[in-house]
């Protein structure tokens, strides 16, 4: 390996663990932007897992705050230059809003004119600068809603990473150039979403389907709800409760999810909470 790429690794895992310490969850990026570590399923072709084999090699499931954790995945991707910062996960619930100037798009004057349609503004926050000169701009969301990822949704030229995205983090090095932050906002905390901007983030909801309202499909989110993990759990049990309100089956369900969020470590009281933040969302009656 060559001394730029053993600097670039060492500065990559130094900021990784910098930002480990103030609560955001990261995992080792290669220069190509994607996760440094290969799946150890590529050959599987059984169920999806998402880490529950104990294994790296998960993308943004991998992501951690655990120095120790950090440290032993960079260890074992050695060649990862950079690092990503898991998106949707407590205790911020981060929103990455990517703004694209490439291909003659002029994102950040888009974003601009959707705030004055919708009557939103973006607060000071920390804003990261890519190698194309483009901005990731932090927004921290409420804990109990989803915001799915996306791109070029809401205009062209703006991505949205939300719950199982990520962000490149600053003092990353891609084949493209490094990440920075803009100055004056690295000491800034990531400011909470305007409401207006966040109800454009978010999908509409679906009309039921009568064909999805059968036990097997109940049974299929309960399921997703008992396999979650910590950092995943409540984010698991919103998404779930969602689709179940959204198909008629939210009043069936209620009861089987509040059991399942229970026994992965969640309280009565705050799967209760979310699923009626859930039925909410969705325009039902908890």
């Amino acid at each position: 390996m060559a001394t730029t790429d053993r600097q670039a690794t060492t500065l990559a895992l130094a900021h990784a663990l910098s930002a480990a310490e103030r609560g955001l969850a990261v995992l080792p990026l290669s220069r190509t932007k994607l996760p440094a570590l290969r799946s150890p399923h590529h050959d599987d072709s059984g169920p999806a897992c998402h880490g529950e084999c104990g294994r790296f090699g998960h993308g943004v499931y991998d992501a951690s705050t655990d120095p120790a954790r950090v440290r032993e995945m960079f260890a074992a991707a050695p060649w990862a230059t950079g690092y990503g910062i898991a998106c949707g996960l407590p205790p911020y619930h981060l929103i990455g809003v990517d703004l694209d100037t490439k291909s003659g798009t002029d994102a950040p004057a888009a974003l601009r004119e959707l705030g004055l349609r919708h009557l939103f503004t973006v607060p000071d926050t920390v804003v990261v600068l890519t190698p194309s000169g483009g901005r990731h701009l932090w927004l921290t969301g409420p804990p109990d809603v989803v915001v799915p990822n996306s791109a070029s949704r809401l205009a062209p030229g703006i991505d949205i990473r939300g719950a199982g995205g990520y962000l490149v983090g600053s003092g990353s090095r891609t084949a493209h150039g490094a990440y920075g932050t803009l100055p004056g906002t690295a000491h800034l905390p990531p400011a909470a979403c305007p409401p207006a901007l966040l109800r454009l983030l978010l999908p509409p909801p679906r009309t039921p389907h009568r064909a999805l309202a059968d036990p097997g499909h109940g049974h299929g989110l309960v399921h997703f709800v008992l396999t979650a993990h910590e950092g995943q759990r409540n984010t698991r049990l919103f998404w779930a409760a969602c689709r179940a309100y959204e198909n008629g089956l939210g009043p069936a369900l209620a009861a089987p999810l509040t059991e399942a969020a229970r026994r992965t470590g969640l309280t009565e009281q705050e799967a209760r909470a979310t699923i009626a933040s859930a039925a909410r969302m969705t325009g039902r009656r908890p």
